[in-house]
């Protein structure tokens, strides 16, 4: 019977041990879309890599941020944390998992991260948990200042500026750093949760000839505009001085707009002849007939670096297709540049092909699409302007009912008929130049000449709302063939659209 009592006794005892889960004490500041580190770690140290460690938000346990189990890291996840989580080392001296340090990496950071973490470990017979606060923050735009002249020699002043989080505060100062009081300060939240301010003043001479709008969230994290109100206030209709002068500004305001008008009216007639001039070159290029057998000796298998892909596209196990997510709500008009995924493969020097399904059985061809090469230390960016070859891309788009375009110099739409149901792409990176083809018509579509230099990654973009995903295909591995010394097109009518691009690419 004693027995028996001991060995009730052990058992208790084993089951009510905890670990002791340490986080530190103070919130953890970040930015908006920076990366930050949720130092959580076990104390004394403890080898941890066969224990559970479940980071979750408030009363989300079953839908966790991240969840290593197993010795690995498991699938189960809030989807708004996919691709933005992993375990990290919560300092240059941490022995990791194996010293009991169970950090959590947030990359990418949005405001909705803002809030308390949970960092909980278990083991078979110990569990510890603590919870810590993320606070977000966003530096907004320097204040915009905007003056309207009153009657009486004062001004008032207006204040614009957008990007912050949380709400921020607005002060006005003279040059001679004497505080002035606001005639008003109002805060408008965005959709994305971002907050701009609007604030405004009311000032004469007497009160200051430079006035200072800061805005900050807290000291040392502000930004400041300064207007010299001297020349803006009204000296009274009795100043003479002051007509001539205003007659003679608007002069020479005039003379400057029809100058100005002029240059712009060549410089239009020039673009348009160019504009027509490459459009043609365009359409000629959409009629050569090409070698698939020969393309095919240059495949290389290519797949998506999961890493580096936009977190609202969705990515195949194999990383070979991807489509964007029906949750994914656009956040403003025209082509979603800025949804785009890497390939994980570099190239920098040699010929490569790889081709790309743009169609399923039984649906039309995709709308939207972007395909092409990019440096690889390049982001891509929702402003289509500047996705240039001296930024470093170079791409064929489909933009569904505005045509196909490439990041020539000017942009140029164009049609392609029939629309392309799988495309062919070769990089032949030591003559500088990157080809498209239709596969299935077996026809060359364009090639863009440029110098490329430093690593080129392949590029893909599979737009939204299309009913067919972006798939990269396996093609039959190559024999080893006999390099040519010239361009793989030379033997070909093919026209080559050229892209100029700075010489420190």
């Amino acid at each position: 019977m004693l027995s028996i009592i001991i060995v009730l006794l052990n058992l208790l005892i084993e089951t009510s041990v905890s670990l002791t889960v340490v986080v530190p004490p103070d919130p953890i500041v970040a930015h908006v879309g920076s990366t930050v580190i949720l130092p959580c770690w076990i104390s004394p140290p403890e080898n941890a890599e066969a224990l559970e460690i479940r980071w979750y938000r408030q009363d989300q346990f079953s839908n966790p941020v991240l969840l290593y189990n197993q010795g690995k890291i498991q699938d189960v996840q809030e989807e708004s944390y996919r691709n933005r989580s992993s375990l990290a080392l919560r300092s240059d001296q941490s022995g990791g998992l194996k010293d009991g340090d169970v950090s959590l990496r947030l990359e990418k950071l949005r405001v909705q991260d803002g809030g308390l973490f949970h960092c909980y470990v278990s083991g078979e017979h110990s569990y510890g948990s603590e919870e810590m606060t993320l606070k977000i923050t966003a530096l907004g735009s320097a204040p915009v200042l905007s003056p309207k002249s009153l009657d009486g020699g004062r001004v008032n002043i207006s204040c614009r500026s957008s990007g912050w989080y949380p709400e921020p505060s607005v002060s006005w100062t003279s040059d001679e750093g004497r505080v002035l009081r606001p005639g008003g300060t109002s805060h408008t939240r965005g959709a994305d949760e971002m907050i701009s301010v609007h604030s405004w003043t009311t000032v004469s001479l007497s009160d200051a000839q430079l006035v200072s709008c800061s805005v900050s969230l807290r000291p040392g994290e502000l930004k400041e505009g300064s207007l010299d109100i001297q020349g803006i206030v009204s000296s009274g209709p009795s100043d003479s001085s002051g007509l001539w002068k205003a007659l003679f500004l608007t002069f020479l305001i005039c003379s400057l707009l029809g100058l100005f008008g002029l240059i712009l009216y060549r410089y239009k007639h020039k673009q348009t002849d160019r504009e027509e001039e490459t459009l043609e070159r365009l359409l000629k290029a959409v009629v050569e007939d090409m070698n698939i057998e020969e393309l095919r000796q240059h495949a290389v298998e290519i797949t998506i670096d999961r890493e580096r892909s936009h977190p609202d596209l969705k990515v195949s196990k194999d990383c070979k297709i991807m489509r964007d997510n029906p949750e994914y709500k656009p956040t403003g008009e025209g082509f979603p540049y800025q949804l785009c995924a890497y390939g994980a493969q570099g190239f920098t020097s040699g010929r490569h092909y790889w081709e790309v399904q743009l169609k399923l059985e039984n649906t039309p061809p995709k709308n939207f699409w972007m395909i092409g090469v990019v440096k690889e230390e390049n982001l891509p960016t929702r402003d289509s302007s500047a996705l240039t070859a001296s930024a470093g891309f170079w791409f064929l788009c489909s933009d569904g009912p505005y045509g196909f375009c490439t990041n020539t110099d000017p942009l140029i739409r164009f049609s392609l008929t029939p629309r392309p149901e799988r495309l062919g792409v070769l990089l032949d990176y030591d003559h500088g130049q990157l080809s498209f083809y239709n596969v299935t018509e077996r026809k060359h579509l364009l090639t863009i000449s440029c110098r490329f230099s430093g690593s080129l990654v392949p590029l893909f973009n599979p737009g939204v709302g299309d009913k067919s995903p972006l798939k990269i295909l396996d093609l039959p591995k190559p024999a080893e063939p006999d390099e040519p010394s010239q361009p793989l097109l030379s033997n070909m009518a093919a026209v080559e659209l050229d892209v100029k691009a700075s010489d420190n690419l």
